[in-house]
This record gives structure tokens, C-alpha cells and sequence, in this order.
């Protein structure tokens, strides 16, 4: 049950016919899992966390530099140096106590990984390595966990959910196979600030969308974004029915 507090709150929320009480329920309720707590999982926290969902498990081993500025909001200067999981937990908590965050700065991989991603009711997908992804992929298929899944680099953004609870979901070994990928980091291309703001931003609505089964989620769908055009194309995305994670056997 919600709280006459927190029916104040999120009452911007609570008024939308389509999300109502039981919406926001539902968000009080569920366990989101944040990989990565830079230029997109910033935004994704603090738009969660503010918005209401009930328990927020931040993942990342990295520290606050100085170039994370630029684009990772969740941090400021007096920061610098402090465990980028901890400072983004205690920023989400100073907007929204009635949440509860807790911060793990570490590199998930192995038998954690799979016991974060079990507990989970949905995952995001907020890292910058494929091996991360891919392990997380493999983790969300086995648990039946849905994951929301972005990406962001210069001016290029991409976004879509991957959910195998629907049989007609492809996951994200699907798109991208596991061998002949190689990871491009920002610190090597470049990303321009509010790109990652806004694939972070997407991200965390299309969290809303599926923890709540408010709207339609980008399931089976690729939303790919030029920034610098401000075009949005999208792509349909079909299972493979031979994809060593996913595929039927």
C-alpha cells in the first residue's frame, strides 16, 4: 500500500488513467538492477529512483574522474575519487528516501552475477563492454528476467528491451553475435553530453513500461538514434531461432 506520503509524491503519476495506484504499486514493489553507473546509468537511477521504484541495486567498480563530468550527472566535483556506485546510491537516496538503493562497487561476473540478475525483477543494461553485455544477456535469458538494454557513443544512441518471457523476443546474442565484436569506449571516440541523457532517460521509461504493463514496450524493436540529425529510426528485430542463448531446442 502506498502512503499518504508517497500518494503526494508520485501523484503526477497516480493521475494518469492508464498508470493510476496499481501502476505505481507495482514500481514500490519491484527490484531493479542497474549495471553500470556512468553516462547512461546515471540518468536511469535518478529518473527510478525518483519515480518509485522500491529497490534500486547500483553495480560499478570504476571511481569519479574528472572527464566523467562532462556527461554523468549523478556526480559533481567534490566528488572526485569516491566509488561512482556509493556516490550515485547516495545521490538517488537524497531525492527520494523512501527508496531503497544499495551500491555495489564491484564487477559482477560468475555466480554473483546470476544470484543479482535471480533476484532481480528487471535488469538494465547501462555498461560499455561486450562482455558485460553478453554475460548479462546469458544471465536475464536463464533467470527469465527482462533486460532494458542501451548504448551511446559520439553522437549515436541505440536502444531496445529484450524480454524471454515472450516467446517471440530475440535476446541480445540475437543482434549481435559474441565473437568479432570489439568494444569502442568513449574515452576512445568520444560521446557528446546529453546523448547519454537521453538513451539513459528512454531506458528508464521503458523499465517503467514493463515493470508496470503500462504501454508497449520496444520489445522486437531497435530504436537507434543520430543525435546530431535528431533522427530516431527503428529497426524490427526477430529471434533467432538458432542463437546459442535463446534458440529453441
Amino acid at each position: 500500500m502506498l502512503s499518504d506520503d508517497e500518494l503526494l509524491r508520485y501523484s503526477r503519476q497516480i493521475l494518469m488513467p492508464r498508470f493510476d495506484v496499481a501502476g505505481q504499486e507495482a514500481l514500490k514493489s519491484a527490484r531493479v538492477l542497474v549495471i553500470g553507473a556512468g553516462g547512461l546509468g546515471c540518468p536511469v537511477a535518478l529518473y527510478l529512483g525518483a519515480a518509485g521504484v522500491g529497490r534500486l541495486t547500483l553495480v560499478d567498480d570504476d571511481d569519479v574522474e574528472l572527464a566523467n563530468l562532462q556527461r554523468q550527472i549523478g556526480f559533481e566535483s567534490n566528488q572526485l575519487g569516491e566509488s561512482k556506485a556509493e556516490a550515485l546510491a547516495d545521490r538517488v537516496t537524497r531525492i527520494n528516501p523512501r527508496v531503497s538503493v544499495t551500491a555495489l562497487n564491484q564487477r559482477l561476473s560468475g555466480h554473483e552475477l546470476i544470484r543479482q540478475v535471480e533476484e532481480a525483477s528487471l535488469v538494465l543494461d547501462c555498461s560499455d563492454n561486450f562482455n558485460t553485455r553478453f554475460a548479462l544477456n546469458r544471465a536475464c535469458v536463464a533467470a527469465s528476467v527482462p533486460l532494458v538494454s542501451g548504448a551511446a557513443i559520439r553522437g549515436e544512441g541505440q536502444l531496445s528491451v529484450y524480454d524471454s518471457r515472450d516467446d517471440n523476443s530475440p535476446c541480445y546474442h540475437c543482434l549481435y553475435p559474441e565473437q568479432g565484436n570489439e568494444d569502442l569506449t568513449c574515452s576512445e571516440a568520444g560521446v557528446i553530453a546529453p546523448l547519454v541523457g537521453m538513451i539513459g532517460s528512454a531506458q528508464a521509461m521503458e523499465a517503467i513500461k514493463v515493470i508496470s504493463g503500462v504501454g508497449k514496450p520496444l520489445i522486437g524493436r531497435l530504436l537507434i538514434l543520430d543525435a546530431w540529425e535528431m533522427q530516431w529510426r527503428e529497426m524490427k528485430l526477430a529471434r533467432d531461432p538458432e542463437c546459442p542463448v535463446c534458440g529453441i531446442p
